[in-house]
């Protein structure tokens, strides 16, 4: 009889397992799936703002490069003073070494998004327009120039240092790049440094200074000035190498 009795007390206690079990997992599919829903509406919500920034920057480049050609002969980067300001010896060469530098280790530091060609080309765009960029922000703030030339200048900027970089893997991947937000900061640093260590310069009767702090900026530089210079320019080399050693070891 006891044995009788345990049979049915078990086979009358099935249905109510089996609803509990049922219930249960039910309970977990229904959080899996509003989790999943979550995970759907947050990666929706950050598609569509990623989709607002990249048309943001694309309008903002394309206004900037319509003002820069409409109104080419305001901008310094149409002076053959400029170039000649850029392409004195110790810039070209400091250029050189410091680019050299960032391509050769750019495989070598553990991030997979930094190859040589993008290497390459920040670099190149760096050197042609930091210099360029710094000055003119640096006198559209003090109203020495049109808001729209800081307008142009700031476009240069962000785009040497950040969305270049997010268009290469945009167009090479098919995929908006992963650190482009870090990238914008680290970047911006560099090329700031960048900007501020290409102007420094040598004038008779005024010493050590930043050339776009002078009326005539841009101006054919002095070659021979390096060596007065040099000590003023030792924090800057300093600092970008510190950057470049320290992604090298962190990614790595």
């Amino acid at each position: 009889m006891p044995a009788v009795s345990a049979a049915r007390l078990s086979w009358s206690s099935w249905p109510r397992l089996f609803l509990a079990k049922t219930q249960r997992r039910d309970t977990i599919q229904q959080g899996a799936f509003e989790k999943h829903q979550l995970t759907i509406t947050i990666y929706a919500m950050m598609t569509t703002a990623l989709q607002c920034y990249i048309l943001g920057w694309s309008t903002a480049c394309t206004a900037a490069m319509l003002i820069l050609i409409t109104k080419w002969h305001s901008f310094a980067l149409s002076k053959n003073e400029y170039w000649q300001f850029l392409f004195a010896r110790w810039r070209l060469t400091t250029f050189v070494v410091s680019a050299s530098a960032m391509i050769v280790i750019a495989p070598w530091t553990g991030d997979p998004t930094w190859d040589y060609f993008n290497a390459f080309f920040m670099s190149v765009l760096a050197y042609a327009t930091a210099p360029w960029a710094t000055g003119t922000l640096y006198n559209s703030v003090r109203g020495n120039l049109k808001a729209w030339h800081g307008f142009v200048a700031a476009c240069a900027w962000i785009f040497s240092a950040s969305w270049s970089y997010d268009l290469y893997f945009l167009l090479k991947d098919g995929a908006y790049p992963i650190p482009w937000f870090s990238n914008l900061f680290a970047s911006s640093v560099l090329y700031i440094c960048a900007g501020l260590f290409w102007n420094l310069d040598w004038i008779e009767g005024r010493g050590v200074t930043f050339a776009f702090l002078e009326k005539n900026w841009p101006y054919i530089s002095a070659e021979a000035v390096f060596h007065r210079i040099v000590l003023h320019a030792l924090p800057f080399m300093l600092l970008v190498s510190f950057l470049i050693v320290y992604f090298f070891f962190y990614d790595n």
